[in-house]
């Protein structure tokens, strides 16, 4: 298999994707939620409208929930995968590397 082969030179981008891309934009999704909500719940409380407020509250209810959807998507893909992998019960060549794609996501080289 093609993936199998690439293992190897995979390694670092992988790496990079969830060590460093994925973490940030954890991080962003939270700073922006929290940043949206300031302005959301500053604009109902200066209309002092009630109504105003009540739609401000059902908006960031919804944003919170979709931020968490996103914030806990790789999370769920990583242990779904290294569930995955670690059931499949690879084998290894004699030079050490994983021969099976799920593993390269999981531990990779």
């Amino acid at each position: 298999m093609l993936f199998l082969a690439n293992c190897h030179e995979l390694g670092p981008i992988i790496r990079l994707l969830k060590n460093g891309v994925i973490p940030m934009l954890q991080v962003g999704i939270i700073a922006i939620l929290i940043v949206l909500l300031i302005i959301d719940f500053g604009k109902a409380v200066m209309a002092g409208k009630e109504d105003e407020i009540k739609s401000a509250q059902k908006l960031a209810i919804k944003r919170v929930v979709y931020a968490l959807v996103v914030f806990l998507v790789p999370w769920i893909v990583n242990v779904a995968i290294g569930l995955l992998a670690d059931a499949n019960g690879a084998t290894d060549d004699p030079s050490g590397k994983s021969q099976n794609a799920l593993n390269c996501w999981a531990n990779p080289q």
